[in-house]
């Protein structure tokens, strides 16, 4: 059983939110004029999205995917699979899809191309956290948050085994 007391703290709540906001006002400036779908995958970027329509002022609708990658454990094996789809038509849409973590590229990959088959008229990537150096997967991601390192993150709405998304900061799972 995993304890608080193996959680240390790798970015806190006010970065987060600064981070948030900078990202905001990309989006807002990118989408001007505009209508986009926001499309959060669930369940990992619920609490950032949340966070970041309340810092866009201008005409959006939200919609939500769901895929499952890391099933349980902290290891991915690969395989991603459809959970819920959108109930949302992306047919000529600009589709901006929220992200809580990029990590593989594997799951983000995977949600893009089934994306794309529906013919957006758009189609970017806003992800909270990017990872790197653990990529398998070459993606493209337009709105960048933090940059972080291999290490097993949870909090603010990333979890490990359904634990710690209620966390305010962003912490490093100690093995």
């Amino acid at each position: 059983m995993i304890r608080q007391s193996q959680l240390s703290i790798l970015i806190t709540r006010e970065e987060i939110e600064q981070t948030v906001v900078r990202l905001a006002h990309e989006v807002e400036s990118d989408y001007q004029g505009k209508h986009p779908l926001l499309v959060g995958v669930l369940k990992g970027s619920f609490v950032f999205m949340a966070d970041l329509i309340r810092h866009l002022d201008m005409p959006l609708e939200l919609d939500f995917i769901k895929v499952c990658s890391y099933c349980a454990g902290q290891e991915s094996p690969g395989i991603v699979r459809l959970m819920q789809d959108l109930g949302s038509p992306v047919e000529g849409r600009d589709v901006l899809v929220i992200e809580d973590i990029v990590d593989t590229g594997s799951t983000i990959s995977f949600v893009l191309d089934h994306l794309r088959k529906g013919e957006p008229g758009s189609l970017k990537l806003c992800a909270l956290t990017d990872k790197p150096s653990r990529r398998r997967v070459r993606v493209s991601i337009d709105y960048v948050g933090l940059t972080v390192p291999d290490a097993f993150i949870v909090g603010y709405g990333l979890d490990c085994d359904e634990r710690f998304r209620n966390l305010p900061d962003i912490c490093v799972l100690e093995s």
